[in-house]
């Protein structure tokens, strides 16, 4: 199989909120394989922070500031993009936010911001995209999804919310966009090492201590593990994979109910 597969020469990629962590290690990926990148976010010192960080890596993206939330925002976002850079051929809905709070405690107006940004967003700048990747019958979208798609924990009921309807969003983009060969997945990430993890990795900290124990590969994941898995979904490489979650998680998943040193399986 010829390595030409993975190549992303050609290619235009918007990573939306790419200025740090997990988006910027799959915009990295995208770069090296030979695409341009485009970043947005709401905030100008971000912007120009993660341009400097960037370009240390040695690649030169295209930063623009627009809100994923605001429809007529993505949309002038969008254009500027098509006017300045190039039509968008990959898509990765990476922006989002969680909020850690029981659901009692949890206000509707907190709820309904996760779910707008995590959600909503994705549908809003996919469906402006995508109309363009329509015509030209050739695209690639890939939405950020976690492994709070398929099952829940305390404190992230918008969170989980969220990310479980966008799992099943992804299928349904799958199931009408499919026909105009345009491909539609989603990566979920494991447990991952990033700065808004750091307080809760400490030996010690009870969630470390669950990461740790019940993630077979025995360690947290760090963004650059999820590269793979967001060069496959967005090069040719991935052609005939259409509407399916790549869980990027260490195998915690597979594992989730057993400790080792238990003697049953809960």
């Amino acid at each position: 199989m010829s390595l030409e597969l993975f190549s992303l020469k050609g290619k235009t990629a918007l990573v939306t909120g790419a200025t740090h962590g997990i988006g910027m290690a799959i915009a990295t990926a995208l770069a090296q394989a030979g695409a341009k990148i485009c970043v947005n976010d709401i905030f100008e010192d971000k912007l120009a922070s993660c341009k400097k960080d960037y370009a240390s890596r040695g690649i030169d993206v295209y930063t623009l500031k627009f809100d994923v939330t605001s429809e007529a925002d993505v949309d002038r976002g969008i254009a500027e993009i098509e006017k300045q850079v190039a039509p968008i051929d990959i898509l990765v809905n990476n922006a989002g936010i969680i909020k850690r709070i029981p659901i009692l405690d949890m206000k509707v107006e907190e709820f309904k911001e996760v779910l707008e940004i995590d959600l909503v967003a994705p549908l809003i700048v996919s469906k402006r995209v995508v109309r363009g990747m329509i015509q030209r019958g050739s695209g690639k979208i890939i939405n950020m999804c976690s492994m709070m798609s398929v099952y829940g924990r305390n404190t992230v009921s918008a969170y989980a919310s969220a990310k479980g309807g966008l799992k099943l969003l992804t299928a349904n983009m799958c199931c009408e966009w499919a026909k105009h060969n345009i491909q539609i997945n989603g990566i979920g990430p494991g447990y991952i090492a990033t700065a808004q993890t750091a307080p809760i990795r400490v030996n010690g900290h009870p969630f470390n201590n669950l990461v740790m124990t019940r993630t077979p590969a025995g360690r947290w994941g760090e963004p650059e593990d999820l590269a793979g898995a967001a060069l496959l979904l967005a090069s040719r490489a991935g052609d005939y994979i259409n509407g399916q979650i790549i869980f990027v998680d260490g195998g915690i998943l597979a594992n989730f109910g057993y400790v080792e040193g238990e003697n049953v399986i809960k």
